[in-house]
């Protein structure tokens, strides 16, 4: 291989390993976001900020990022940059207007509410008023969440679904199936019993769907967590255990927290935790990412009041360490319940004393680097409501889970609701040859919003496929390029796509470059003069002799057409007179005989493929300028 090859290859490889590695590292940093990772997904962002990689896009998500690590100082310094954007989504107008508030910038905050009203936005009103609570007003500008139905509710009281591969466990009252039924006196429904289901929308979930094993009791039974494994589950249930129902001084029984293990299909080897107590309840566990921790609540003595959040150390032996009451930043003087932690360790809760909506509200918590929790984070409509609302679930994916609320409107009691977040859109495709049909690796795809700026360069994989995120509501142009190919372009937009699409196509077929009796060098430019698309007498000569060159020498020949500008004028003016440049010469081409059949594509590419150094930023000749303003023919296929 001869050394200049060899260094193309080389530099073709190292595009292709960094164009790769920079959108995994956008992928982790949604990844990261959604799941309430503050801390590692700005790092990521920082990073793709760094090497120009979509950088806009990741300068919105590390401004949201900063603002919900409640650091008002460094989320203005990102959303001020945001705010410069082309196309900015306005709800980032208000973001910049709360976290301005955040840093007590009163006469600046007003300023931008006014520009995001002006711009069509709506100004609920704020039920977050201290300064303290920007990042809540931040959160809650659009809509995080967007409710599904789920089939397995009853007319009784469901909630606590938490789902582990492909299993959807929850507690219910339902009872369906069974003639005999034991009945809570405090509400007149049965007493609760795990359940489970395949999917949230499996409608026939009764007395056979169960849980087996020796988990359900006559009394209330639920809810529960799993291990990773899923060998382990620990549950709640009201203080009964070998067929002996415990009270405490006053003949009231309490919840306490049990352990079984699964063999052969079955729960069972039911044990009590060690840290129970027939003199206070405690319940609700809730396991971390790694199952070394396990939290609950607990209305025991000493804590901050009402029910409060703790947690245990699970030793390696499986033996617990003392339970930690979580601290002031989660506790309230009223009740948290209903802790849940998700994959990234981002803990979630039900409170009535953090400001809320209604009774018990959701919250979501977020963590300094040092993973210790700095503030909470209401997680709005529709998730909440002025009833009670609870029990909490995330999925992997951060964009799907399960709640309960015993809000209007539902079925039961208490209701189980499934939610989805607005995933993140991405733009895909494959290229591939027009002749062959075989895909083509190491292909070059720009990613340039509508104006023509370029947000990013990837690289077609092994299979020729390419992939990058993309914002909803927006126009894109994508160009391809690749050696001893015709290059291509097309427009995308993103605008009227549905919430629940998480993908768009775009597939190109690349024409390679045909080395035949007549090569492409022999369709020679025409030029242009300075800000004008007319024809020059002199380029009649050219056009009259490739119309003679297709209708008399190559029948067959099918050519497109490219027109380009000089660097001087705006890029959106530049595109804009282009495009007038290829229509004139198409038009003159037609206009000459040649069927429009045989012209597949007359394209404006306005200063963006200048043929030498005159981008603006060094002295040019008029005759330098002259050679940009050009209109191109390039041969498609001669048979």
């Amino acid at each position: 291989m001869k050394l200049k090859n060899y260094i193309l290859t080389c530099i073709i490889l190292l595009l292709s390993f960094n164009a790769s590695a920079q959108y995994g590292s956008q992928k982790k940093a949604d990844n990261l976001f959604n799941k309430f990772s503050f801390v590692s997904a700005a790092e990521v962002y920082h990073n793709l900020i760094e090497k120009d990689f979509n950088a806009d896009y990741a300068t919105r998500q590390l401004a949201d990022s900063y603002a919900y690590m409640r650091n008002p100082d460094s989320a203005v310094v990102y959303y001020q940059k945001a705010v410069q954007q082309d196309n900015i989504p306005i709800e980032y107008y208000y973001n910049y207007a709360q976290a301005l508030r955040g840093v007590k910038d009163y006469k600046q905050s007003r300023v931008w509410l006014r520009r995001f009203k002006d711009a069509g936005g709506v100004v609920k009103k704020d039920k977050y008023l201290k300064d303290s609570d920007f990042i809540t007003s931040i959160f809650n500008a659009k809509q995080q969440y967007f409710l599904a139905d789920v089939n397995f509710n009853s007319k009784y009281s469901d909630f606590g679904a938490f789902e582990q591969n492909g299993t959807i466990y929850f507690a219910s009252s339902k009872d369906v199936g069974v003639s005999t039924k034991h009945i809570y006196g405090w509400n007149e429904e049965p007493f609760l019993d795990i359940y489970t289901a395949q999917n949230r929308t499996d409608s026939i979930v009764d007395h056979k769907s169960k849980i087996k094993g020796d988990i359900n009791s006559i009394y209330h039974d639920g809810p529960l967590t799993i291990t990773k494994d899923g060998k382990t589950m620990y549950f709640s249930r009201n203080d009964f255990n070998k067929n002996v129902l415990g009270k405490d001084d006053e003949g009231m029984t309490h919840l306490k927290i049990y352990k079984a293990s699964l063999v052969d299909g079955e729960w069972t080897n039911v044990e009590e935790l060690s840290f129970n107590s027939n003199a206070y309840s405690t319940g609700h566990p809730a396991l971390n990412s790694d199952d070394t921790k396990l939290y609950f609540t607990s209305d025991r003595s000493g804590g901050y009041g009402g029910s409060d959040i703790y947690y245990v150390d699970i030793n390696n032996d499986g033996s617990l360490g003392d339970p930690q009451n979580l601290g002031s930043v989660v506790n309230t003087d009223k009740n948290e319940m209903f802790p849940f932690v998700n994959s990234e360790n981002a803990l979630f809760f039900s409170s009535d004393g953090h400001a809320g909506l209604g009774l018990l509200d959701i919250f979501g918590t977020v963590s300094n680097a040092n993973n210790s929790i700095i503030s909470v984070l209401n997680l709005g409509v529709p998730v909440n409501s002025s009833k009670d609302d609870f029990s909490f679930f995330m999925n992997d994916d951060g964009l799907s889970g399960f709640f309960a609320s015993n809000r209007d409107g539902g079925i039961g009691g208490d209701d189980i609701y499934a939610y989805d977040r607005i995933p993140q859109l991405k733009i895909e495709g494959t290229i591939t040859d027009a002749i062959t049909n075989a895909p083509v690796p190491n292909a070059v795809v720009t990613l340039l919003d509508s104006n023509g700026n370029k947000i990013a360069d990837l690289q077609t994989d092994e299979n020729g496929h390419f992939e990058i995120n993309i914002d909803r509501d927006t126009d894109y142009r994508l160009d391809t390029k690749k050696e001893n190919y015709i290059d291509d372009s097309r427009m995308v937009t993103t605008k009227g796509i549905e919430n629940n699409v998480t993908s768009i196509n775009a597939d190109f077929v690349l024409n390679p470059v045909l080395e035949k009796e007549l090569p492409i060098t022999e369709l020679y430019p025409i030029y242009f003069d300075f800000n004008k698309y007319d024809i020059r007498r002199e380029s009649t000569a050219e056009l009259d002799r490739i119309v003679d060159l297709m209708m008399n020498k190559y029948p067959n020949m099918v050519i497109k057409i490219e027109s380009h500008t000089d660097s001087r004028g705006t890029s959106a003016y530049n595109d804009i007179l282009s495009k007038e440049r290829a229509n004139a010469t198409y038009k003159y081409l037609i206009a000459n005989g040649v069927d429009a059949s045989r012209i597949t594509e007359y394209e404006g590419f306005g200063e963006r493929k200048l043929t030498n150094d005159c981008d603006g930023t060094i002295n040019c000749t008029e005759d330098q300028h002259q050679l940009n303003r050009r209109t191109q023919f390039i041969v498609i296929k001669m048979e």
